[in-house]
């Protein structure tokens, strides 16, 4: 994109256009509701207004926006008393039982994408703040580990484990809703498994593939990374939204009067 115009009046309009979508798909993940995610959103593009001087005109401005997104989702979510502040490392008993939740053979369809897409946005909801915001940032918004870290102000090591115990949270909920098929007993012992996963998680985090052969990784295991596969492609379904125009002209108009 070109570089962007140094009057806030006439950069912002055109960033909400071009980012209004997916700030308006990231608050619905993380609000309670429709308006409380038209507020977020609104504070996301007032601050940016309000800041847009400390943009100084770089090339491309979504890191900076991220961060303000972020830092816009912890004073709106500070933690609710009773929230967890940690989940399990490692999948309860999808090592030990005797059927799981899998993929089918012939993949996920249409209809059932659309259910298991419902199960996932309830399972991000359920989720406290510490742990959904670098879930959606990764997997719905897309940016990398240092860029979440960068905009939540934590260590990228923090981001990591976060996001690691949220994508499993994910992986429960879709194994929930799938048909299930007996699965072999694991052919390693609990802490390889979990050495396994992290590996796996790792793979993740850096967008790279993680070779499954079957003399290292055993058939258990191949099931519970290709549910956790899925959540994840899944939920990039939940980045693919619009800013309605009754928001877009609300907030303008909010824009208008802060000039």
């Amino acid at each position: 994109m070109n570089a962007w115009p140094a009057s806030p009046d006439d950069a912002i309009p055109r960033l909400v256009d071009a980012y209004g979508g997916l700030v308006h798909g990231l608050a619905r993940q993380l609000c309670r509701g429709p308006e409380e995610a038209e507020d977020l959103v609104q504070e996301v593009f007032l601050n940016a207004y309000r800041g847009w001087s400390s943009f100084e005109g770089r090339s491309d401005p979504s890191a900076w926006l991220w961060t303000i997104a972020a830092r816009a989702c912890q004073r709106m979510h500070r933690r609710r008393s009773g929230e967890p502040d940690a989940l399990a490392s490692l999948d309860d008993d999808a090592f030990e039982r005797a059927e799981l939740g899998a993929v089918p053979d012939e993949g996920i369809d249409a209809a059932a994408r659309s259910e298991l897409v419902e199960r996932l946005r309830g399972a991000i909801a359920d989720l406290a703040p510490d742990f959904r915001l670098p879930l959606v940032l990764k997997e719905v918004v897309g940016l990398s580990i240092d860029e979440i870290a960068t905009a939540l102000d934590v260590a990228a090591g923090t981001v990591k484990s976060r996001l690691h115990r949220g994508r499993l949270a994910l992986r429960r909920a879709l194994e929930s809703g799938l048909p299930t098929r007996a699965v072999p007993p694991a052919a390693y012992d609990r802490a390889v498994c979990a050495d396994l996963l992290e590996a796996k998680q790792t793979a993740l985090d850096n967008g790279a593939p993680f070779p499954v052969r079957d003399e290292v990784v055993c058939e258990r295991c191949r099931t519970v990374f290709e549910t956790l596969d899925a959540a994840c492609d899944l939920v990039r379904d939940l980045g693919r939204d619009e800013l309605p125009q009754g928001v877009r002209e609300r907030m303008l108009a909010r824009l208008a009067a802060a000039e």
